[in-house]
């Protein structure tokens, strides 16, 4: 796998998260799999590569590809406005991130406290989601600049659907900061689009 698609991973996943929020927002439903995917990510810390960080492959973050392929092609018929919305909102959030020591150490103290509750939970358990969405409260949250998530209110309303949302938006932010640290750039979104949808359709085909 060359270092492009390496990136691809991250970026999808950050897009995944995306994606999820959304659908959360709208519809108050996600899959056991991809949840465990998203928050299981948070709890790798020295992977041997890319995928490991996500469970082994990519099966569950596909539909962060069709997300950032939908941005990298730029068809109106076929963008998914919110995502994408959130996406960027999640890369801006992680630079903000990265400046901040205190908090970084904050998150891996209380990842640590996750980790253990996973060991005897499971990865998508209540406590688990609960505990990942506080950690994003007490850190991500804290910050002027603040991901406004839209949708149904019914949904948004229900505590256990916005302990979701916000363990997700931690696990944007661990997939965004991954992305970075691989050397992926914002930039590339404006000047590389072509490139990244080359190497972007084979791993949305396989």
């Amino acid at each position: 796998m060359n270092p492009t698609q390496e990136q691809l991973i991250a970026l999808g996943a950050v897009f995944e998260a995306a994606f999820l929020v959304d659908k959360i927002a709208k519809s108050g439903q996600v899959s056991d799999a991809a949840l465990g995917c998203m928050l299981g990510s948070l709890l790798i810390r020295e992977p041997k590569n890319t995928l490991e960080v996500f469970g082994g492959d990519d099966l569950n973050l596909r539909d962060g590809y069709r997300a950032l392929v939908s941005a990298l092609e730029r068809d109106p018929a076929a963008l998914q406005r919110e995502p994408l919305r959130y996406a960027l909102a999640l890369l801006g959030l992680e630079r903000k991130l990265a400046k901040r020591a205190d908090l970084l150490d904050l998150i891996g103290t209380r990842l640590d406290q996750i980790q253990l509750q996973v060991q005897h939970f499971g990865p998508t358990h209540e406590n688990v989601i609960a505990a990942s969405g506080s950690l994003y409260q007490d850190t991500l949250s804290t910050f002027a600049q603040r991901i406004q998530v839209q949708g149904d209110v019914r949904h948004l309303q229900q505590p256990s659907n916005a302990s979701k949302i916000r363990a997700i938006l931690l696990a944007g932010i661990r997939a965004a900061r991954l992305w970075r640290q691989l050397g992926g750039h914002r930039w590339q979104l404006l000047f590389s689009r072509r490139k990244l949808l080359n190497e972007l359709y084979p791993l949305l085909r396989n």
